[in-house]
């Protein structure tokens, strides 16, 4: 089984590449965020004439998460257990379902924007909401994981300059906490273990020419129980998809299992 998870930053300004990348990794379930459109105008006849089925969740703007499945899509959730709000609204931001007997959730963690702001707040919080229905769905004997846009680098490799994060959110002391609790809970960063080679980073931001200096960042994350991670053979990162115009700001990041 092939899994994988992209931030596509729009997916109808990113379709073509979208299907064009479908057809040619062939992953048997695609997790996505920052989808930017609403649930009802995800693009779901041309993704669905690919033999996926789709479970989207998005109210327009800068949110929105699917699961894209060729192997069956059961069991859909959206929203967190006790999901906190930002400015009294529900962002969609995360979506789970059951894929050929994996429970999956594509995530997309908020940004918090900077140290101290009410968006960083919402953040922490949310991510304590992640937690809290990882552990509840984790309780059933079955392969779990989290995969999605995290917004935080675990570790200082995981930035290409830590000097340059020390007054920024992504590597907060309180940011990689509420991550380290998923591992608490039971699951494991399956991509380093993996990985063949040093762990390459999944985003570059358009500016700066960040992506031909190699000035990433590893923020998209699979986070597997002791069941998933047990079954993983491989993993990459596919730069190639990051390269040329028109493509999004995060590379897709692919796991294989046995």
């Amino acid at each position: 089984m092939r899994i994988a998870t992209w931030n596509v930053n729009s997916v109808g300004a990113r379709l073509p590449r979208l299907l064009a990348w479908l057809e040619s990794a062939k992953p048997d379930v695609l997790c996505l965020q920052e989808l930017k459109c609403t649930t009802e105008k995800f693009p779901y006849d041309e993704v669905q004439a690919l033999g996926y089925e789709v479970a989207a969740y998005g109210l327009g703007r800068w949110n929105g998460v699917a699961i894209l499945s060729k192997i069956g899509i059961e069991d859909v959730t959206r929203g967190l257990l006790d999901e906190p709000r930002y400015e009294d609204a529900a962002e969609p931001r995360a979506i789970g379902a059951t894929c050929g007997g994996v429970r999956i959730w594509s995530v997309y963690v908020p940004n918090g924007r900077e140290v101290g702001h009410a968006h960083y707040a919402y953040k922490l919080e949310w991510l304590e909401a992640l937690r809290g229905t990882v552990i509840a769905e984790t309780a059933a004997d079955r392969p779990f994981a989290v995969l999605g846009d995290f917004n935080i680098a675990p570790t200082d490799a995981d930035v290409w300059d830590i000097s340059l994060f020390t007054e920024s959110t992504h590597v907060t002391e309180p940011e990689r906490k509420a991550l380290a609790t998923l591992r608490d809970a039971g699951l494991v960063d399956v991509v380093p273990r993996a990985l063949r080679y040093d762990v390459p980073f999944t985003y570059w931001d358009y500016r700066q020419l960040a992506f031909p200096k190699n000035n990433g960042m590893r923020i998209d994350l699979v986070y597997g129980n002791e069941k998933f991670a047990g079954a993983v053979a491989d993993s990459y990162v596919d730069r190639e998809e990051r390269k040329g115009k028109g493509g999004s700001d995060h590379a897709p990041v692919v796991v294989d299992l046995t």
